[in-house]
């Protein structure tokens, strides 16, 4: 069994974040009791909200309805991170997102399912029906996520569609950029130094009060008296 994907837990946090790179299930998945057991018993080894970090070209139509299945059965909040690529079969489990983020540069690509079929014109026909009702069940999920009717998500499918992240969000497909932490904190920093300065200064002042400035001129008593003798 090679596994696609790969549990990692900070201890701080009690976050879990999974990692699905490359293609899904590229060995087997279809007539394999194993590794759909073992997804799914990593999966609920733990509770609580998690991470998915994505980046497949696709793989398997069957492994990638039986992740989302399980991830749409998941008690927490799945929240999907897509840094590099969500293609195929890899857009469908990214439907099951409770929030889908993109990186700026991140694609998405959705289209109709493919398969390898021998044999004569009737074995051609069932894989044909075959492939139409895969289709309709990724229609599904695709219809669930993004409220568009099935008539424009099989046109997109049909169209193999590549999508950057602002027509993902606008299409409904995802809901958020995916935003450099970085900057954050750097904001962050400033705001805390500026902040810090003024404090600073505010100490500065009543440790240090300013002295009131000599006033200049002559006093009104020492005028007067001055006056007084000038007229006697």
């Amino acid at each position: 069994m090679k596994k696609f994907w790969n549990w990692v837990k900070d201890e701080k946090s009690d976050t879990r974040t999974l990692y699905l790179d490359g293609v899904i299930a590229e060995e087997s998945w279809f007539d394999d009791d194993v590794t759909p057991k073992a997804f799914k018993s990593d999966l609920f080894a733990g509770e609580g909200d998690i991470v998915i970090w994505l980046n497949s070209p696709g793989g398997d139509c069957i492994a990638a309805s039986q992740i989302y299945t399980m991830l749409m059965d998941y008690k927490g909040k799945v929240t999907i991170k897509i840094d590099g690529i969500a293609a195929s079969a890899a857009s469908v489990i990214a439907m099951a997102g409770t929030t889908v983020f993109m990186a700026p540069t991140a694609l998405m690509m959705v289209h109709n399912p493919l398969t390898v079929a021998i044999g004569d014109s009737e074995e051609m026909q069932k894989a044909i029906a075959m492939l139409s009702e895969v289709k309709e069940s990724i229609i599904n999920a695709y219809e669930i996520k993004t409220g568009l009717s099935r008539t424009k998500l099989s046109h997109l499918m049909d169209a193999e569609t590549w999508l950057n992240a602002n027509k993902a969000i606008e299409l409904g497909f995802a809901d958020e950029i995916l935003e450099d932490e970085k900057k954050h904190i750097q904001q962050d920093d400033f705001t805390y130094a500026f902040s810090r300065r003024a404090v600073t200064n505010s100490l500065l002042d009543k440790v240090c009060p300013k002295k009131t400035p000599a006033q200049k001129g002559t006093p009104a008593d020492s005028l007067e008296k001055r006056l007084n003798n000038i007229i006697h």
